[in-house]
């Protein structure tokens, strides 16, 4: 599989759940999540960025626990690969970003799209 097969498989997986907006301050963090055609705030305390999107998820309605994490740099991006289940199935997704929080934070949105197929 060529590098743009994994990435269009593994990170752009679409689907109804789109991370959009998203802040902390101290163990609070708010987010704004498009999920189908609705739009919905959600603020949380949490241990950290993943835990707080998970719980975020979990409010509405949707599961995804992350099963397995891996982390590395790829020259100026951080690429996370992660496997998540939502109790049903398993699947593996994967985000790039610029730094380790919002990389984590594309691969639970996409894995949590994985799950939804």
């Amino acid at each position: 599989m060529s590098w743009a097969s994994f990435c269009q498989t593994y990170e752009r997986s679409g689907g109804a759940l789109r991370l959009g907006q998203w802040s902390q301050t101290g163990g609070t963090y708010q987010a704004t999540l498009t999920i189908g055609e609705c739009i919905e705030s959600s603020t949380v305390s949490a241990c950290g960025p993943m835990a707080a999107l998970t719980a975020m998820l979990s409010e509405h309605g949707i599961r995804m626990e992350t099963l397995s994490f891996h982390q590395l740099r790829d020259g100026d991006q951080t690429c996370t690969f992660i496997r998540g289940t939502n109790g049903l199935g398993t699947a593996w997704a994967m985000g790039r970003a610029p730094d380790a929080t919002t990389s984590s934070l594309k691969a639970v949105t996409a894995c949590a799209n994985r799950l939804a197929r």
